[in-house]
């Protein structure tokens, strides 16, 4: 689960890198929504990835059964 969590990390960086340098030629209103809204989906993307990687949720339930299948096996 911590390596999903840093590849989604490691993608939006890579799509930060891409999209910052177009971010300061936003003139109209419309394209200072958009980008304030792509830059606040983008911060709560990183923050539930971040609370994913430090462990600070529980994980889903298919990989919940799956940790209690693994622990079950193990002798």
């Amino acid at each position: 689960m911590r390596n999903y969590a840093i590849l989604r990390l490691l993608l939006a960086g890579f799509l930060l890198y891409f999209a910052w340098p177009v971010i300061p030629y936003a003139n109209t209103t419309v394209e200072m929504v958009f980008w304030g809204g792509w830059l606040g989906f983008l911060f709560l993307v990183v923050g539930a990835n971040f609370a994913t990687f430090l462990q600070m949720t529980k994980p889903p339930i298919m990989e919940q059964q799956e940790l209690d299948r693994r622990k079950s096996h193990n002798y």
